[in-house]
């Protein structure tokens, strides 16, 4: 072969090699991109598959009670002091600390004998007195008589009259030492002027008292008063009529409904705090006298006020934000928010009634993501 040949081989050569590695390139190119565009596509599925789970509720309207809470203390509203009535020795002790009784029921006795005696003396005086009013009564009807036939002047008559009208108001002074006599017999009998609990015993058998020694402090367990302390600056919001809601720690989850009674006119001297009185009854003990209690002093009702609950409200930098649920997607809604209570949450704008909004898992949510509600309870249940 001659060397022009060899050449023209040589140059076919190396153009074919040329065309192969174009083609080559371009396939590795064109594969390249269709693999990358099958990633991208792999990424929106998957992207389009994660979503969040969350549970929403409709935002309702409903009442709001503004309200002011305080510790108060409890005291009874009757605990009277029984005091001896008459003097005499205790003769016999029924009642004893603790024990709880009916109004009327015996608690001690005081020597009686004393005063049996006086009401025997003037149950015989009595008697006396009438049978000389019923003599003076045959008297004057005797006298009359003779006044009337002209055997005796009327000056006889008339001193028989008053002899009978004495006679008269004796018998009613007679009676009424009688009633006095009877009424300090039956003050021997020490019984009880309401119905409670005997607080302390401080008489035994065999003391001697006095008029007026104490023997017995009752307490009465149905009538309570609460003591409501409450700072100076609250005084223009506390007032007379206002609804409580009182709660013993003894007794979690009862609660009595009163109102305040009174406000005492002066600030206490020792703490400087404003004490609001509300009477109430309790018959099963759950509050007693010396304890606390806890206090719900509504000020105010605001109807109508539409409330979420705290954890749908979360903080993005647009502000407090509120996610609303629509077509398994959410929409954020920038909120102006007002008073919370009891993991309650007040919305003033940005929020309609009715519209569903998302609650547990609102803050891992963004503007349009897609969400998964959790099934309710009694879903779970069927």
């Amino acid at each position: 072969m001659t060397a022009s040949g060899r050449r023209r081989l040589t140059l076919a050569a190396v153009v074919a090699g040329l065309v192969a590695a174009a083609g080559l390139g371009t396939y590795i190119v064109a594969d390249g991109r269709v693999a990358k565009e099958g990633k991208q596509a792999a990424g929106k599925r998957a992207a389009g598959a994660r979503t969040v789970l969350i549970s929403a509720a409709p935002a309702e309207p409903r009442t709001l009670e503004i309200y002011e809470e305080v510790v108060g203390s409890l005291e009874n509203a009757l605990d009277p002091k029984i005091a001896a009535e008459v003097a005499g020795r205790v003769t016999r002790v029924v009642g004893f600390t603790g024990m709880k009784v009916r109004r009327g029921d015996l608690l001690a006795e005081i020597d009686a004998q004393d005063f049996q005696i006086q009401s025997r003396a003037d149950v015989a005086e009595l008697k006396r007195l009438q049978a000389l009013l019923d003599n003076q009564e045959r008297v004057v009807a005797r006298q009359q008589k003779l006044v009337a036939q002209g055997f005796i002047s009327q000056n006889a008559l008339d001193e028989a009259l008053a002899q009978r009208t004495v006679l008269r108001e004796q018998i009613s002074a007679a009676r009424a030492r009688a009633e006095s006599t009877g009424r300090s017999l039956g003050k021997t009998r020490v019984v009880a002027p309401i119905d409670g609990e005997i607080e302390s015993q401080v008489v035994a058998s065999g003391d001697y008292v006095k008029v007026g020694d104490p023997l017995f402090t009752l307490v009465g367990m149905s009538r309570m008063r609460a003591h409501l302390l409450f700072p100076e600056s609250a005084a223009n919001r506390i007032r007379p009529g206002l609804t409580v809601r009182l709660e013993s720690p003894a007794a979690p989850g009862k609660s009595v409904e009163t109102r305040v009674d009174e406000i005492k006119p002066t600030v206490n001297a020792g703490n400087r705090a404003l004490d609001a009185i509300a009477r109430f009854d309790s018959d099963d003990g759950a509050f007693r006298g010396g304890g606390s209690v806890n206090a719900r002093v509504v000020i105010s009702v605001k109807h109508n006020a539409l409330m979420v609950p705290e954890q749908s409200v979360v903080l993005r930098p647009a502000g407090k934000v509120v996610y609303v649920v629509k077509d398994r997607r959410v929409e954020q809604r920038v909120v102006e928010t007002g008073l919370r209570q009891d993991g309650l949450q007040e919305v003033l704008k940005g929020l309609a009634a009715g519209e569903l909004i998302a609650i547990d898992g609102a803050g891992f949510l963004s503007d349009g993501a897609a969400v998964t509600l959790a099934a309710a309870p009694a879903e779970k249940a069927r």
